[in-house]
Order: C-alpha cells, then structure tokens, then sequence
C-alpha cells in the first residue's frame, strides 16, 4: 500500500467518478441536500449537487454553491468527513481488493471527503468566472468553509504553531485571488470584509507572502502588471491593529490554547505586515506602482512596521526612477529622519537637485511643493542650503506658468521670512551703467557649492514686469520689508489655469469702449470675411 499524502487543497483533483447524465433541477437541489442528510443511502446525490457546479448556467451555478455550502458545511460540523492523511481513491480500491481495506464507515467518510475535496477545487476555479456574482458566492462559500474547518479541522492538528486553522484552504484562496491574468480588484475588495478578522488577516498576510516570493522568483524578478496590481489591492487594504487589546475578533478560537497561538499576538502580527510588504517591494515594481505604494507609505505602512528602517533600500530605488516618484520617495525618507533616526546625509541634495523646469507641469506639483515646504520648515537648516533653494526656484520661475508663479514668489518669501540671513539676497549693491555676471551655478549639483549666496535675486525684479498682473504685484513685494507673518500657500496649490482665468473675468468689468472699426463678432467668419474686411489681401 502506498503510502497516504496529506490533503493539498490546491492540488486537489477532481475524481474520476462518472457524473450522471440526467440534468438536476435547480428546485430539485434542496431536496438532494435533504436526503444526503437524511440518508446515508442516498450519497451518490452529491455527483448531481457537483454537476450543477459545473454548469454554464450562472443561476444554476450559484444555485449549487448555495446547495454545497449547506451540505458539507452540515458534514463538516457532524464530523462525517474523513479526518487525516487522505488516501487517493485509487489507493484506497487496491487496498480494498488485496486486504479487505477499511471499515464501510471509514469508506464512506472517505468518499464524502474526496467529494468535498472536488468542491473545494470547483469553487477556487469558480473565482475565476466571468460573472461577478459567481465569483462573489464562490469566494463567501469557501469562507464559510474555512470557518468551520476551523472548528472541526480535517488535518492533524500541529499544536506548537498553526494549531486548527485551515491555512492550506486560505493559501489556496490567496493563490487565485492574486491572478496572474485577469484584475480582481473588484473580488479583492469584497475579501477585504473578511480581514477585518485577526486569524484570517494574519495567515493571508503570510500567504500572500509566499504567493509573491513563488510568482516573482519563477518570473525571475519581470514586471507582471496584473499580478503585482492584485496583490498590491489585497495588501494595501490590510492594516494591523496598534494595541494588543485590539485583537479580539477571530473566526476561530483556540480555546485553552488561544493565548499562546501566533496569530492571537501583536507582534506576530506586525512582523507578518512587515515581511508582507519587504517580499512585495524588493522587486521590480510598475512605474505607475511606485507613486501608489509611495503615496500611502508615511501613513499606512511604516507605521505599523516593527523596523521601519528596513524601508530603506525601497525608497532609494524609488528615488532613483525619478520625477514624482522621488519626490514621494523622499518624502518617506523624511519620516525615517525625523520620526526613526536615519542617517541620510545626502536627503537636502537629492530634494535639490529635483527642482527642475517639469516640477511646475506634473501631476504631483501641489504635493511637491507642500512637501518641500515641509522638509524645509526647520529654522535650523544652514544659511547656504536655504538660499540655494530660494536662488534655484527663482531662475525656474523666469520659465514658469503664472499658476506655478503665484505659488514660488510666496514660497521664496516665506523662505527669507524664517531665514533672515537669506535677506542678503534682496539687497545686494549694484551699479546701474555695468553689466553684472551672476555667480550662480545652475548646473553645481551640491548646493554648498552652487555660490548663492554670492548671488541676488534678480530674477524676482525682472518678474514685476510679467503680463500677468498678479505675478506682477507678488514681484513688486520683495521692493519692501517682508512682514514676518509666513504666508498660507496651501490655498494656491491646487489652483489651475481655468480657474485662474474665471477668476479674472469674474473679477473684470467690461465696459464699452468707443472703437475706429467695426467690432468683429466671430473670429474668421465665413472663411476669412473678418480679416477680408480689414486687411488688404494681395
């Protein structure tokens, strides 16, 4: 006799057992349930229940989840399923034939086990429908499941680390929600009503662990769009409570034993969170990821990390990729220093050297400017680091849009205004009759060698001459004593163009003005009568 394996559930196959031909009613499935129930006589009934399961028909299909979950969540709590190490059915014939076998009780416990089995598999391939309801009623049936394995467990029990929670059952579940071809976010976020338990958030952290590492490492480290996108939808929704009293919901109790259990402790719980989030980051990830997992790190990640430093080696990748996604980058970096002790010497010359003409353009200008406003709110920061931002954000804004304008000329004010050291830079003697050369150096990379100091910011006087008027009357105030009250620049942030221009014609009046020529209605009327009428065309 070979010996038995334990049950995988996702390896788990559907038997070789003929299903019958007669198609089952879907009325007719409560009544088979009943009378597996009822009688042990009427057990084939479940190759009927399993058919329907496969049908094409989605009422149909749903129908017989419903009908599954009734049935073996009813075996499960009666004890009628096999428990331990599974035979294959063809094992369990050649034993039968050679030695007599097992007890009829034994086979029949068997049989309903392998039966629950091949549901098990129908309904983890069932996640994978096109219907979202299917896929919805599949995903609550396995959860049902899943809640009274925990109580009455299949498996020897392993009492020093897991003890009775179907953790096979919710990998495989893992496994099929985390598709490698097809977005579940939509599945995902029906799940996540399923986290807010301790036990499951707990070992579908460390599944999905597992998950990633075997995906990933078979894909040798490629980018794998969809997948990634899955996983990041199912881990981004998982936070860890702040306080062990806090761990008190869990779809199953250990009873004596629950204190000493793993999933039951906070700690276990924040070193799951953080090996979750370390396996998911240390590969490739897409660009458009990058900005996703940097926008929620300060706030839902790092937090409930036991070693947030261990963050590093992400966000200097990120920073590497550029654009917004260092700015986000170093916005993390700023929490480790700050909140964690990190040495990151090279953090003011990274955040430098990312002030260039594209930061007024992209998507993330306001959170730039908020931020850099933050990492440079310190009155402790060297004279020759403030004034080279101050300096370098004034020969941007020569080339810079009036919504950018209108919010550099405060931040520069409110720079001088903390710093009055950088005032030097407002009054610096010159003589009108000769050409002077800016000392400056754009391109230095290091703003303790960039010289602002030496510098002026003339560029400021030169933008009180700017077509727009409000820019014009921001320019005009370095011509007078900064007051000290810093000014609020959160309300230009978000401010655009349309909206700049409403505000001016809401503002303007137009009053009529007595004209030489007719005043034209239409720009090119008719193909160009406007400009006919006007201009002499040879």
């Amino acid at each position: 006799m070979a010996p038995a394996k334990k049950r995988n559930v996702r390896s788990t196959k559907t038997p070789e057992q003929p299903l019958k031909k007669a198609k089952v009613d879907l009325s007719d499935l409560n009544g088979k349930v009943e009378s597996i129930l009822e009688s042990r006589k009427h057990a084939n009934d479940v190759f009927d229940i399993l058919e329907v399961l496969q049908s094409e028909r989605d009422k149909e299909v749903v129908g017989a989840v419903g009908a599954c979950s009734k049935l073996f969540c009813t075996l499960l709590e009666r004890k009628e399923l096999f428990v331990g190490k599974l035979p294959a059915e063809e094992e369990e014939e050649e034993e039968k034939a050679l030695s007599g076998g097992h007890s009829a009780e034994e086979r029949y416990r068997m049989f309903l086990r392998h039966r629950y089995n091949s549901c098990v598999e129908m309904l983890l391939e069932l996640l994978s429908h096109e219907l979202h309801g299917v896929k919805e009623s599949a995903l609550c049936c396995l959860m049902k499941f899943a809640a009274v394995e925990g109580q009455h467990p299949l498996e020897d029990l392993d009492w020093t680390e897991h003890y009775s929670f179907p953790r096979e059952l919710i990998q495989a579940l893992v496994d099929r929600l985390l598709s490698q071809t097809t977005d579940n976010s939509l599945l995902i976020s029906r799940f996540q009503e399923f986290l807010e338990m301790e036990d499951v958030r707990y070992y579908v952290m460390s599944s999905t662990r597992d998950s990633v590492g075997r995906v990933m490492e078979k894909s040798k480290g490629a980018v794998l769009p969809l997948f990634q996108s899955n996983a990041f939808t199912l881990i981004s929704g998982i936070s860890v409570p702040s306080q062990q009293s806090e761990l008190a919901n869990f779809m199953v109790k250990q009873e004596a034993k629950h204190e000493d259990w793993k999933a039951a402790k906070l700690l276990e719980h924040k070193r799951a969170f953080e090996r979750m989030w370390l396996g998911f980051l240390k590969y490739k990830l897409p660009s458009s990821m990058y900005k996703k997992v940097l926008v929620i790190l300060h706030d839902s990640i790092l937090p409930h990390m036991s070693k947030p430093t261990l963050m590093i080696d992400f966000l200097t990748a990120a920073y590497e990729v550029g654009g917004a996604i260092s700015l986000l980058a170093l916005n993390g970096l700023f929490v480790l220093i700050h909140q964690h002790n990190l040495n990151y010497p090279d953090f003011y010359q990274k955040l430098y050297n990312l002030l260039e003409p594209s930061v007024f353009h992209v998507k993330y200008r306001a959170r730039f400017f908020h931020l850099a406003n933050l990492f440079l709110s310190s009155s402790h920061l060297p004279v020759y680091l403030v004034a080279a931002f101050a300096k370098r954000l004034a020969r941007l804004a020569l080339t810079a849009p009036p919504t950018a304008l209108l919010i550099v000329l405060p931040f520069i004010y409110n720079l001088i205004r903390r710093h009055p050291s950088c005032r030097v830079l407002t009054h610096k003697p010159s003589a009108e009759d000769e050409p002077l050369e800016d000392p400056y150096l754009m391109d230095e990379e290091d703003p303790a060698k960039c010289r602002a100091l030496d510098s002026s910011l003339w560029e400021i006087k030169t933008l009180q001459k700017h077509y727009h008027p409000d820019v014009a009357k921001a320019a005009m105030l370095i011509n007078t004593p900064l007051p000290q009250q810093e000014e609020d620049i959160s309300e230009v942030l978000e401010i655009t163009t349309y909206e700049l221009m409403e505000r001016d014609l809401k503002q303007s009046q137009v009053k009529s003005i007595p004209l030489e020529f007719e005043t034209a209605t239409q720009l090119l009327k008719g193909g160009g009568d406007v400009l006919g009428q006007h201009f002499c065309l040879d």
